[in-house]
């Protein structure tokens, strides 16, 4: 079992699930591009990990040129990963990478409400369905009317937590484009959009309290 989330995310060599789930955010997001407006497309990515998700995207993407995000992560390993990896692609002026807390709002200023968030997995590692609504109302600060929200839950003990997900999303004012499971069935993957108001101060300032270790992730 790995020890830290730098082994964590490692298992994207070997393991089905983890490998399938980022086959189709990578999908979410060239569609989310795709589907913005016209213009500057602002991404926020909350615990970003090595940023393999868009970065892995962007390189052939017509709008690619678009784009400015920021990622926020904790591990200042796969900050440094990332960060790499952005420079190799020449996309250094338009990508930020904040090796900081990416619970903490003030890691947003300036990059928020953005027309895409990324919030993949982080479900999983919540307390409860508690700090999930936290977090889903927290998402009117991150988000402008009309953004993409991405996001993954995996599947345990033969409860599909992501249909759980999907029900509270459609609480908070968003609609659901579309939603997949894995091949290997025990993990969703959704993509919806925000059809409320965004807000200019979050509701808190922590927006949500990561719990998860990396040793139960899985």
């Amino acid at each position: 079992m790995p020890k830290d989330w730098l082994e964590w995310h490692d298992l994207y060599n070997s393991e089905p699930k983890l490998q399938q789930r980022l086959e189709i955010v990578r999908q979410y997001i060239a569609y989310s591009l795709d589907n913005a407006p016209t213009g500057n497309i602002r991404i926020v990515s909350l615990c970003a990990g090595d940023g393999r998700d868009l970065l892995g995207t962007l390189p052939n993407h017509p709008r690619a040129k678009d784009v400015y995000a920021r990622l926020v992560e904790l591990n200042p390993q796969l900050v440094e990963r990332g960060r790499a990896n952005i420079e190799s692609l020449g996309l250094t002026k338009q990508i930020e990478f904040i090796n900081g807390d990416a619970t903490s709002a003030a890691n947003y200023l300036g990059a928020a409400p953005a027309d895409i968030v990324i919030v993949c997995g982080i479900f999983g590692n919540l307390a409860d369905e508690n700090e999930l609504n936290r977090l889903l109302e927290n998402l009117s600060f991150l988000t402008k009317k009309g953004a993409f929200v991405l996001w993954t839950r995996g599947h345990t003990h033969g409860i599909a937590y992501s249909e759980i997900v999907r029900k509270y999303f459609r609480e908070f004012g968003f609609e659901e484009i579309d939603f997949q499971l894995t091949a290997t069935g025990d993990m969703g993957v959704g993509i919806h959009r925000y059809l409320g108001e965004s807000i200019a101060t979050p509701k808190q300032e922590q927006l949500f309290v990561f719990s998860g270790v990396p040793n139960k992730a899985r």
